[in-house]
């Protein structure tokens, strides 16, 4: 690295290195992760009897109380597209027969929970939305949704959107958030501790929309919040790069660096320290009338993931006393049985100081149970067994873009792939001896996301970090369970809305 570029990296206050290492990866690529078979329900995805299912809602609770219990939800994501027709429509020609999707908003707004706080904004304007839907003036009512100066949808997160209209009031996600979380993530104390990640120009925002909503809920529930947010961290942020590969310079000649996308937020993960994390995205909520398998499920992921860590924890701790014939065999049956995954050919033939090394090794990490749910043909990585380089198999989550489908074999995996994630998971992040695990060391740094951007009408590639839940998560040891798909409900779109899990 020359001298220029270096100097410019640091008074930018990044690290040359790892600069270095991130320019390496757009001239150098990633490869792809070697799929030897698709998870499903006969092989690598445990589907609950309704047995397991009573069992575990009614253990976990109690479960729960005894541990610290923190519920991380990513809410950083503008809504901006969510309005991405809307937008269209707003700096078009205003015809709306070219649009079916704003014609569908425009014909059901009132069913929108965001409807009288929209009316009152064009009220106090002088108008109302349906004087603006008689004179069709649609840009008028979009206007006022998205621009600023009226409701400034178009700008804010998902997370502070009214999304849920109910005869005392209408929620944004954020407040679903703490509902949800009073259901299955009271822990310790009687309290709900949930951690928002959220972008530094909309914490005030979600501070004064959560504690608005706190005296209410705490004293209806009779428990305690804790709520904490944080920021994706300045250091996370990778470089961007010209088609050619040669750094990226801004019209003042600095160095452009991007937001790494949600594998970043593993940074903000590896500061909370919690016996059991449950991580979902912020839009994927529902009202309360459907909330109850969610609870379940989410009960019941987080009770699995107790029971199988506590056996973890007891063969480590019988490995650390003494490496015979016993421990190993109890430490190989948790290692293959209770957590599923697969030793490397030949290690039946190791001797047993050597399968009690590697067993360390391979159970002494952080665990994770992940729902899935079945592929309807939504976009998102799916669940599968990868090959390690040591020989053993483990359950992945993987995205498209990490897999070679133009192998005919990969292909076939790919297309035998009966589910899919939807960012519903509980994390045990804590070794057998009550430490934090440090997650960094759990990460693959060879499954990142190389994507083409633009800026200034100038073309530019940029480099996303691995996934939270793809490779950020390679290392742990991993569970899939399957959940029913009425848990899996985001809004990509503000349409969305208008599906009945949403009404």
């Amino acid at each position: 690295m020359d001298t220029g570029l270096e100097s410019k990296i640091l008074s930018q206050g990044m690290n040359p290195e790892v600069v270095n290492q991130q320019i390496g990866h757009f001239k150098n690529g990633f490869p792809f992760l070697q799929i030897v078979a698709p998870a499903t329900p006969e092989n690598g995805i445990k589907v609950l009897s309704d047995k397991e299912l009573a069992y575990f809602t009614k253990t976990y609770p109690e479960k729960a109380s005894q541990v610290q219990v923190v519920k991380f939800v990513p809410a950083s994501g503008a809504a901006s597209r969510m309005f991405k027709d809307l937008f269209a429509f707003l700096d078009g020609d205003g015809d709306i027969t070219k649009s079916p999707f704003v014609q569908k908003f425009m014909d059901n707004i009132e069913k929108f929970a965001f409807y009288d706080d929209l009316n009152e904004v064009l009220v106090a304007d002088g108008s109302s939305i349906n004087l603006k839907l008689d004179t069709k003036d649609y840009k008028g009512i979009l206007a006022a949704l998205l621009l600023d100066e009226g409701l400034g949808y178009g700008s804010l997160p998902k997370g502070l959107l009214r999304f849920h209209s109910y005869p005392d009031g209408r929620r944004t996600p954020a407040y679903e958030h703490l509902i949800e979380g009073i259901q299955y993530a009271t822990g310790e104390g009687n309290t709900v501790k949930i951690h928002f990640t959220v972008s530094p120009e909309h914490e005030s925002k979600f501070r004064a929309e959560i504690a608005s909503a706190l005296p209410k809920l705490e004293k209806e529930y009779g428990i305690n919040f804790e709520i904490s947010y944080s920021q994706q961290k300045k250091s996370t942020d990778t470089i961007a790069v010209n088609m050619d590969n040669t750094p990226f310079l801004e019209d003042d000649g600095s160095l452009l660096f991007r937001p790494a996308g949600h594998g970043a937020l593993l940074e903000n993960l590896n500061d909370i320290s919690a016996d059991l994390i449950f991580i979902k995205n912020i839009d994927n909520v529902v009202p309360d009338r459907l909330k109850s398998e969610t609870k379940d499920y989410k009960m019941a992921i987080g009770g699995l993931l107790l029971e199988i860590q506590a056996k973890v924890f007891e063969a480590l701790k019988t490995l650390s006393d003494t490496v015979d014939e016993a421990s190993v065999s109890l430490a190989e049956h948790v290692f293959t049985q209770d957590l599923g995954a697969k030793l490397p050919e030949g290690f039946s033939e190791k001797p047993n100081s050597v399968k009690g090394e590697y067993l360390k090794e391979k159970l002494n990490r952080p665990i994770r149970v992940c729902g899935m749910v079945k592929n309807t043909g939504e976009p998102g990585g799916g669940p599968f067994w990868v090959k390690e380089s040591d020989g053993s198999l483990s359950l992945q989550i993987a995205e498209t873009a990490q897999i070679d489908v133009a192998d005919p074999s990969t292909r076939e995996h790919f297309k035998g792939s009966t589910h899919f994630n939807p960012v519903d998971l509980v994390c045990g992040t804590k070794d057998f001896e009550g430490n934090d695990f440090d997650l960094l060391k759990y990460r693959d740094m060879m499954t990142g996301f190389i994507t083409e951007k633009s800026k200034g009408g100038r073309d530019l590639k940029a480099l996303e970090l691995p996934g939270l839940w793809n490779g950020a998560m390679a290392g742990w040891n991993t569970l899939f369970v399957e959940v029913p798909l009425i848990t899996f409900n985001p809004v990509k779109t503000v349409n969305d809305l208008l599906r009945d899990e949403h009404q």
